[in-house]
């Protein structure tokens, strides 16, 4: 007789932001394939607004940290809900998840056992044992797993040359966003102004005082999204903005996300302190976590990220989706996106000087930055489709429940 129940899937990964932002679009997709999809991960404010979807929600607590003692309580979390609800497939995401996550469901015996590397925690710029143990602990982790999957190329590259993975047992993926949520139309000018009388950033004339002339706009908006830690390049930012506002006092910078309670440094007091020092409080805005990325976008001209290290960023799709011009640091996943001198630039990592540069070169020349624009939003639409990544997983997917002999949805 055969089992009319639909093959269950769990998505697994650290916090709730991660479900929300990157992994519902192919939970939905997965569910309209035919599978029962459910999600792991630690507690958040995300958690009920991903539920209201139809998906069930299993509590992990997974911290990102080395401390051993939370790690065994992840591993134990992780036998029990995988022994008790027997799931067909574990999608793994996030370095941390990972690495508790597949030795234990294969352990729990889960047929098939999939992980997403969105970014290896090792990068190029990390003392080379460092780099080494990492790579140890991605290795024999993977030997839990029937499958790997990479955003970026770079990394699938690395991962067959390291040993990670075989090379038939891994792929590239790419990233990609719904294409018709961003752009400049979304709000048109008069929107514009408003996100940013929103964010209290000034247009030059007083209350009441309703110009329309060009000279009444605030000079070009310069973004950067990201959660606010060292690694993200903030600082390196504050210093090469120092510099562009010398020569357009008229631009403004905008933050786009918040730091974790759990970062023991607190960045963004230590960032709003240098900001300070610099004096260019005026000229920053702070917007914190936001749900109307698109909008914000909108009202941005540059996108910049100056990361230490990346997987496959998903703000840099954003940003060309939004025909924005984007500076970012030429590392993997970045210089996959940003094509040098056609979409945007790319600079050195933690090089505020080089930074400096292209940016102001960017603020001073909107023509330039129409230009770079459009071409970004032409490469999204070529090459960074949400639709042709999910359907990618899906090629996958089959293969590895093949593999396994599982039933496929419909068979």
């Amino acid at each position: 007789m055969i089992d009319p129940s639909p093959p269950r899937v769990l998505q697994v990964c650290a916090v709730d932001f991660t479900v929300l932002h990157f992994l519902a679009p192919l939970m939905r997709a997965q569910r309209e394939w035919g599978f029962r999809v459910e999600f792991a991960c630690s507690r958040g404010p995300a958690i009920a607004e991903i539920e209201a979807e139809g998906f069930a929600w299993h509590e992990i607590p997974i911290e990102r940290s080395m401390n051993p003692l939370a790690h065994a309580r992840a591993w134990r979390a992780f036998g029990k809900l995988f022994r008790a609800r027997k799931f067909d497939a574990v999608h793994l995401h996030t370095p941390v998840a990972a690495l508790i996550g597949r030795p234990a469901a294969r352990r729990a015996g889960v047929p098939a056992v999939l992980y997403t590397a969105h970014g290896f925690y090792f990068h190029d710029a990390m003392p080379a044992w460092k780099r080494r143990m990492h790579i140890g602990l991605e290795r024999r982790a993977q030997r839990h797993a029937d499958y790997l999957m990479t955003q970026s190329a770079e990394d699938c590259a690395t991962a067959i040359e390291e040993g990670i993975a075989p090379a038939d047992g891994a792929r590239a993926i790419g990233n990609g966003v719904d294409l018709g949520s961003f752009g400049p139309q979304l709000i048109g000018e008069a929107g514009r102004r408003e996100v940013l009388r929103e964010l209290g950033i000034d247009f030059g004339f007083g209350a009441g005082n309703e110009a329309n002339d060009a000279e009444s706009a605030p000079g070009p908006i310069i973004t950067m999204m990201g959660r606010l830690v060292r690694e993200k390049g903030y600082f390196e930012f504050v210093e090469a903005w120092a510099d562009v506002v010398r020569h357009h006092p008229g631009a403004r910078a905008l933050f786009i996300g918040e730091a974790l309670a759990s970062d023991r440094e607190n960045p963004e007091a230590l960032l709003r302190a240098e900001i300070e020092r610099r004096g260019l409080t005026g000229s920053i805005v702070f917007a914190g976590l936001r749900g109307d990325v698109p909008r914000l976008l909108a009202a941005s001209d540059v996108f910049v990220l100056p990361s230490w290290r990346e997987g496959m960023p998903r703000s840099i799709i954003e940003a060309m989706a939004s025909r924005l011009p984007v500076v970012a640091t030429d590392i993997r996943g970045c210089r996959e996106e940003v094509v040098d001198g056609e979409t945007g630039f790319l600079v050195p990592v933690r090089d505020p000087a080089a930074l400096a540069e292209k940016i102001g070169r960017l603020v001073g020349d909107e023509a330039l930055r129409r230009a770079m624009g459009r071409a970004g939003r032409e490469r999204a639409e070529s090459v960074f489709d949400e639709r042709r990544v999910i359907e990618l997983q899906r090629g996958v997917y089959k293969s590895v429940f093949e593999a396994k002999g599982l039933a496929w949805p419909g068979d």
